[in-house]
């Protein structure tokens, strides 16, 4: 592996996917902790009153293990962290709950101070599971990147290297089926060449002297000798490379709601406690000791015990749903994201489209004989393993078969003997002899975005064939979908303008941006957060990486290629963009539950502080109010599994 790629992967796996250096991957070390003190409460609750030591030392040896990872690991060092990152004191809940927990302990509540770190650290866990610690891998990226090259030598030969060792104007040699090692431009030879990984375009390219090649792409039948015209680090493959591992050095972690809450709350409440604590004597002739006994109790009461929980069944609730629809989301953080989006752009070769041509349109100009023109066309195309031939061999079937010698020459395409007549199948630029009917056909046909190939006999055209990459069935309902939200519909294609325009015109886009490169498709996601806000990203190909690691909410198709899965927030399985409609619904009903379990907490909380300010609870009562609201928001956010039942769209 080169020195480019291993300073990636090093960068990589130094960054943590919450967007700051402290990792919190500890492997299985804070489960264990947490089933010892889970175990240790359970011991403390079978002793009898008569051992009330022992039982407080378990109470205590609980919530120490079970509450070591999250509250001290955790909580203090993010707390560290996130005040250094923001230039101001901004706490996390973690460490209201372990203050709520001490304080329980020294008024002797010690089986509250346990219960209180036992939920809290288990929804802690609970949620870590639901959201995946989404860790974007570029490792297929990087194996897709070429690593030897057949270089020329001064004698004629040709000698394997590495292709870090390769110079601007070495010579060399790309044999049929070989991936290209690197950024050059051919000296001799043609061929047609697969540069879907740097395009998205499925149709191959044909290449000749002259041409313009780029690493990573696929030669197809033909042979060529080339010239390198960059350095391993400058190729376009290697500007992918450096772009997703640039964004995603940037990409944060997208806070769920009740994560930007949180801090401003638990600020407030450590402010707000010691004051009352310091005020009582004076301002309501209490005693210090009960000043610091209501002060503590108000603690445990203002401990966001619901709060923490009310994320946790609805977000279970529903990846769990959305997985067993074919959505499969990386964390629920990115559905929540999902749900806000203001603009969304798509891809077109695999995601909006099939992928793949089919024949649209076909015209023969000798009516009466089509059957013998098509039965000379299937035993042409027979002989290639062009997509195109894949496409023509699927819409016509021959009834005699017929067996002819086959050339397939670059720029002219298929041509073979039959009866002493020369017959060829080749691109329209190919031919000189056209009818007007078969031009004027050839150039409606293209406008509309067919690939037009034309059917000649003794160089006469005597026919045309139109293909095309045909939207999906469901794309245009998609499309209406997010324009009825009033969302920002885009198209971003490395195919032609003329190819882009007729889609987008087809499906209702918005706007369509077409024959960009990679690099290109990043830049118009900066752009379209700049106009429109927060923006979604679909796409099924290496080409679409950067941009789907940019944007706000990257979602891959899921029988797209394995780097596009990877880097992506969402995957849609089966390619069926119904379930991205599915997702946008059913992610905005999880934002409204969750606001919804928001504010009956912060009024269950609301109402304990103001019990226990006036003295009219004590630490049992808050606690069993505390775990009743928790029940109640888990209770709220389970409804969300019974949207498995019916689909939204």
């Amino acid at each position: 592996m080169d020195n480019f790629s291993e300073s990636i992967i090093a960068k990589h796996n130094s960054h943590h996917c919450h967007g700051h250096s402290h990792d919190h991957d500890h492997g299985k070390i804070p489960v264990i902790l947490y089933f010892i003190g889970l175990v240790s409460a359970v011991i403390a609750l079978l002793l009898s009153r008569d051992y009330s030591v022992i039982k407080n030392l378990f109470f205590v040896t609980a919530m120490i293990t079970a509450g070591y990872h999250v509250i001290i690991l955790e909580g203090v060092s993010e707390t560290i962290e996130n005040t250094k990152a923001s230039g101001k004191f901004t706490p996390n809940s973690h460490v209201l709950m372990g203050l709520a927990a001490l304080g329980a302990s020294l008024l002797g509540e010690f089986w509250e101070g346990s219960l209180l770190i036992l939920i809290f650290s288990g929804a802690h866990f609970l949620e870590e599971y639901a959201e995946g610690r989404s860790k974007r891998e570029i490792t297929n990226l990087l194996e897709m990147n070429p690593t030897t090259a057949r270089l020329i030598t001064s004698d004629g030969q040709t000698k394997m290297i590495e292709v870090s060792q390769l110079k601007i104007g070495d010579q060399l040699q790309v044999l049929n089926g070989d991936q290209i090692p690197i950024d050059g431009k051919i000296l001799s030879g043609s061929t047609s060449i697969d540069e879907s990984s740097i395009t998205g375009e499925s149709i191959p390219q044909e290449k000749s002297t002259g041409d313009d090649v780029f690493g990573s792409t696929i030669n197809g039948t033909g042979s060529f000798t080339m010239e390198v015209t960059k350095t391993e680090a400058d190729t376009v493959f290697s500007s992918i490379l450096k772009l997703v591992n640039q964004n995603q050095g940037n990409q944060t972690k997208v806070a769920t709601e009740i994560e930007k809450f949180i801090p401003n709350y638990v600020t407030l409440v450590l402010i707000a406690v010691p004051l009352m604590i310091l005020a009582g004597p004076f301002l309501f002739n209490w005693t210090w000791i009960n000043s610091v006994s209501r002060g503590l109790v108000v603690l445990v009461a203002a401990s966001p015990c619901a709060l923490a929980a009310a994320t946790v069944s609805t977000t279970l609730s529903t990846t769990s749903s959305l997985a067993k629809k074919g959505v499969l989301s990386k964390g629920s953080s990115y559905l929540s994201q999902l749900a806000n989006i203001d603009a969304i752009a798509f891809d077109k070769t695999g995601t909006l489209t099939k992928g793949k041509p089919e024949v649209t349109d076909y015209y023969f100009l000798d009516l009466v004989n089509q059957q013998e023109i098509i039965d000379l066309i299937v035993a042409l195309e027979r002989e290639s393993n062009h997509p195109l031939a894949r496409a023509i061999l699927g819409k016509f079937e021959a009834k005699n078969q017929i067996t002819i010698d086959v050339t397939n020459q670059i720029g002219k395409g298929l041509t073979g003997d039959y009866q002493g007549k020369t017959y060829r199948i080749g691109k329209p630029t190919s031919f000189n002899q056209v009818p007007d009917k078969i031009a004027q056909l050839n150039t409606d046909w293209a406008a509309q975005g067919n690939t037009v190939v034309y059917v000649a006999e003794n160089e006469t055209v005597v026919g045309l064939i139109g293909l095309m990459d045909l939207p999906r069935v469901e794309a245009k309902a998609t499309i209406q979908y997010f324009k009825d939200l009033g969302i920002q519909t885009t198209l971003i294609t490395g195919d032609s303008e003329m190819t882009g325009n007729a889609v987008g015109k087809a499906l209702g886009i918005d706007q369509v941006v077409a024959d960009v490169m990679p690099e290109d498709k990043s830049r118009m996601i900066d752009q379209q957060k700049e106009t429109y806000g927060v923006v979604g990203m679909v796409g099924d190909g290496v080409n679409d990486a950067p941009a789907l690691v940019n944007a706000d909410v990257g979602i891959a198709m899921g029988e797209g290629t394995d780097v596009a899965v990877e880097v992506s927030d969402l995957a849609l399985m089966k390619n069926d963009l119904a379930k991205l409609v599915n997702a946008h619904q059913q992610s905005t009903k999880m934002n409204r539950v969750i606001w919804q379990n928001i504010i009956f907490s912060m009024v269950v909380v609301l109402f304990l502080i103001i019990v226990s300010f006036l003295g009219l609870a004590d630490m049992t009562l808050s606690v069993i109010v505390h775990e009743g609201s928790t029940l109640v928001v888990i209770l709220n956010g389970l409804r969300l599994l019974r949207m498995n039942k019916k689909l939204l769209v």
